[in-house]
């Protein structure tokens, strides 16, 4: 695998942005896990992102053009908001990621389950877990330490859907009908993100947005949905 590029910065400076609104910390967090040891190294996984355009239908139509610039955006974002708060942080490049894939799918997948039986409504909650954050990747990640040197992980998932202008014209044209009701605005944000051990695979800390408001198409907007997004990363100590 070739070397991966060492960042000179944290991601974790993010976790001294407070978020109004934000789910509490004990939800946030595994049980016995607060804080991050200081001199650990962790790796950035590239983030997992697409963005949508809504049809006047109302489908969801992939816009590679709005992909590509997220992708930036994103990434110029969390290159912006460095730290020295005792990390060593590594960027792992697009085309090493691809090696582990499955690896990004997985976690995806676990990320989807901790969102609906963990954050969602309490009859979807699992018994098993007892309103603990108890979910795992598996001993899987252990291949991601061996080829990084990584003692965590930090994995992103994110999907922005924006109405067309066709699609804003059709909820005008709703609205008149609807004789004033309120329309949703035809768009999503949907997001999550993970800090995981590669030792066990076990998740520590993870915060999912599901909203209609947010984007990164741009880079202002960007930076408000990383730093909710990841605002309640734990500090290393």
């Amino acid at each position: 695998m070739k070397k991966l590029a060492v960042a000179g910065a944290s991601l974790i400076a993010l976790s001294l942005v407070p978020i109004s609104g934000a789910w509490s910390q004990s939800l946030n967090l595994a049980p016995g896990f607060n804080s991050l040891p200081k001199g650990a190294k962790v790796v950035m996984m590239p983030a997992d992102i697409e963005l949508f355009s809504i049809s006047a239908g109302g489908v969801p139509e992939p816009r590679a053009d709005w992909t590509e610039a997220a992708q930036k955006n994103f990434k110029t974002v969390v290159q912006r908001r460095q730290g020295t708060l005792g990390l060593s942080m590594v960027e792992m490049a697009e085309k090493d990621a691809d090696e582990f894939a499955e690896i990004s799918s997985l976690h995806t997948a676990i990320a989807r389950a901790i969102a609906v039986h963990h954050f969602g409504p309490a009859s979807l909650h699992l018994p098993t877990k007892d309103g603990k954050l108890d979910w795992s990747l598996g001993e899987s990640t252990q291949a991601l330490k061996k080829a990084t040197g990584a003692d965590y992980a930090v994995f992103s998932w994110v999907r922005d859907s924006h109405a067309s202008g066709e699609r804003q014209a059709a909820m005008v044209a709703i609205a008149v009908l609807s004789l004033g009701r309120a329309v949703p605005r035809g768009g999503q944000q949907r997001a999550y993100a993970s800090l995981v051990e590669l030792d066990t695979g076990r998740i520590l800390w993870f915060n999912r947005l599901n909203r209609d408001s947010g984007s990164i198409k741009d880079e202002d907007a960007a930076a408000e949905t990383v730093e909710t997004l990841f605002g309640s990363l734990p500090v290393a100590k």
